[in-house]
């Protein structure tokens, strides 16, 4: 559907990746998303999903490993899930006034910024005093 007064339609996050059959198996049987296109042999990008948003996989992309990528939840389910299936935790989770977050990396460093809305029943990092 056409919105005259909008001109972005959707931004999506491009992953350098070192092997990209390696890292499709990394997002699809670690992270639960889904392959949407690509990833056959010689194949450079790829798409992969999780509830209808994207995030591609290049092993052509420009940089460098560690490209950040900001992932907003409904609730902190995934932290649980990705902690049990030895997903290597950069952050553990803290409660800040902007989210409730916690970051993983991926197997090419590339750093997934988990959150949810700020917890009520903790205290914020934010608001703490040496």
């Amino acid at each position: 559907m056409s919105h005259p007064d909008r001109q972005i339609e959707c931004t999506i996050p491009i992953l350098p990746v070192r092997d990209l059959t390696r890292s499709i198996r990394f997002y699809t049987e670690t992270l639960g998303f889904k392959l949407d296109w690509g990833g056959e042999d010689g194949d450079a990008i790829c798409s992969v999903s999780k509830d209808g948003h994207c995030i591609m996989l290049s092993r052509s992309a420009e940089g460098s490993p560690g490209v950040w990528v900001w992932v907003g939840l409904e609730d902190d389910s995934l932290f649980h899930l990705y902690r049990s299936r030895g997903v290597k935790v950069r952050q553990e989770p803290m409660n800040y006034s902007w989210a409730y977050e916690m970051k993983f990396e991926d197997i090419d460093g590339n750093v997934l910024w988990l959150g949810t809305e700020p917890r009520t029943d903790l205290p914020l990092e934010d608001t703490r005093h040496g």
